[in-house]
C-alpha cells in the first residue's frame, strides 16, 4: 500500500504538470505542430521513436524531419518523399546508434504498413486489444521487417518509447496527449513509460525495488499508479516528471 502522503504528493504533481506548458521542450510538442489526425499520428510515432538520449540532441533530429515534410508527415512517408533526403545506401550517422540508411529502412517499413493497413492505428486495432498487446504488435511488425535500433525488437524490454507513444495516442481529455485511439484501447490498460530516470524516481518514492528498467518493472509501476489514479494510471507519468523536477 502506498502511503497516503505519497499518493497525495503525486496527485498534486500530476495536476501541476499536466498542462499545456508541459509541451515546451518535450517531444510531444511536435505532434501539436501538424494538422489532421493522420499527420499527428505519423509525427507522434516518429517523434517517440527518436526520443532517447539527450533532448538537446534528438529534438533537432525530429525537427529536421518535420521541416523536410513541410508538416505533411503522413503524405511524405506514403509517397516515399523521405528517400531524397535519407538515401538508402548512406552509411553516415543519423542519430546515435543508427545510420541515414537505417532511418530510410525504418521509414520504408512504416510506409509499407501505411499502404497495407491505412494507418498505424488501424494496424493496432486489428492486432491488439489493450495496452500490452499494442506494445507487442508494434514491436512485432517492425522486428519481422528487419528494422533494428529504432523500434524495440523485444517487447519484454521496457519499450519506453512505444509506451510513451501509446500514452499520446490513447489518453484523451489531456492538454498534452491526443487521444486518437481512445475508442479502441482502454487507457487503464496502458503501461508506464519506464527508463532509468523514472526507475530512479520510483525507487526513491518506494514504488519499485527492482534494479533495471524492464517490461515487468514497468507493469509493476503501472499497478502502483493504478492505486493512485485508478481510472487513468498514466497520469502518474506527469506526477513522476514533476517529482523529478522539484526533488
Amino acid at each position: 500500500m502506498i502511503p497516503k502522503a505519497t499518493q497525495q504528493l503525486l496527485r498534486d504533481y500530476a495536476e501541476q504538470y499536466e498542462t499545456p506548458s508541459f509541451l515546451i521542450g518535450d517531444p510531444s510538442w511536435f505532434m501539436h505542430q501538424v494538422s489532421g489526425t493522420a499527420n499527428q499520428e505519423a509525427m507522434a510515432f516518429l517523434a517517440s521513436s527518436l526520443s532517447y538520449g539527450s533532448r538537446q540532441q534528438f529534438m533537432p533530429k525530429i525537427q529536421w524531419l518535420l521541416d523536410r515534410s513541410s508538416g505533411e508527415m503522413d503524405a511524405w512517408i506514403r509517397s516515399g518523399g523521405f528517400a531524397t533526403v535519407l538515401p538508402q545506401c548512406d552509411s553516415h550517422c543519423y542519430y546515435r546508434l543508427f545510420t541515414v540508411g537505417q532511418m530510410h529502412r525504418f521509414l520504408q517499413v512504416y510506409r509499407h504498413l501505411l499502404h497495407e493497413y491505412g494507418t498505424l492505428g488501424a494496424y493496432v486495432q486489428q492486432h491488439a486489444t489493450d495496452g500490452r498487446t499494442a506494445v507487442e504488435a508494434i514491436c512485432h511488425y517492425f522486428a519481422t521487417k528487419g528494422v533494428r535500433s529504432i523500434v524495440p525488437q523485444d517487447a519484454q524490454s521496457a519499450c519506453k518509447r512505444v509506451c510513451m507513444f501509446l500514452r499520446w495516442m490513447v489518453r484523451s481529455g489531456s492538454p498534452v496527449d491526443l487521444g486518437l485511439w481512445a475508442d479502441f484501447i482502454d487507457r487503464r490498460t496502458l503501461i508506464m513509460p519506464l527508463d532509468t530516470h523514472v526507475l530512479s524516481e520510483s525507487q526513491r518514492l518506494g514504488l519499485l525495488k527492482c534494479g533495471s528498467a524492464t517490461m515487468s518493472a514497468a507493469r509493476r509501476l503501472t499497478q502502483k499508479m493504478s492505486e493512485i489514479f485508478p481510472d487513468d494510471p498514466l497520469k502518474g507519468d506527469f506526477a513522476l516528471f514533476g517529482y523529478g523536477i522539484v526533488r
